[in-house]
């Protein structure tokens, strides 16, 4: 009996139930795009990636083919960008995050977000949509983003 345990702790805890996968995920749903739209903390960022990584976007094509290549994205991003000259923020449109289980493997993700910039510190305004889905592997411990797909994008009408 001592053995299963110890197994049973090496390899990770089993995948968790619908409901607390669907907490999780929000979770690094959220982690995800803070990191990736301004938090530039590329290192929490790299966890969160599976080696395997890919994305895919509707209007560039495939953006990253690994974790390394999609991080590496963001951090030259971070670099580059002075957010007192512009910024940028995803938001989630609330009530269209769909998550259903894959086996005791993962989980998909999808739903809908705008994009939002700020310019000189002015105020954000919305400049266009899109839809995403998501992979997420379990790894025992957390859930991992294997592959990205950013469809449908569009921009905001202006009134």
């Amino acid at each position: 009996m001592l053995t299963a345990a110890l197994i049973a702790l090496a390899v990770g805890s089993a995948i968790p139930s619908l409901e607390e996968t669907q907490e999780r995920i929000a979770q690094r749903d959220t982690e995800l795009f803070r990191e990736a739209f301004g938090g530039c903390d590329i290192d929490h960022l790299r966890t969160m990636m599976d080696d395997d990584f890919r994305m895919l976007h509707d209007q560039g094509g495939l953006i990253a083919n690994s974790g390394d290549a999609f991080v590496k994205i963001i951090e030259d991003d971070c670099t580059s960008r002075d957010p007192t000259v512009y910024a940028n923020r995803r938001d989630r449109v609330e009530g269209s995050r769909n998550v259903q289980m894959l086996g005791d493997w993962g989980a998909l993700e999808e739903g809908l977000h705008t994009f939002s910039e700020s310019q000189h510190g002015g105020p954000f305004q919305t400049v266009g949509r899109a839809r995403y889905i998501h992979t997420w592997r379990w790894n025992g411990e957390h859930f991992v983003l294997v592959e990205s797909l950013s469809i449908d994008h569009e921009a905001s009408s202006k009134d």
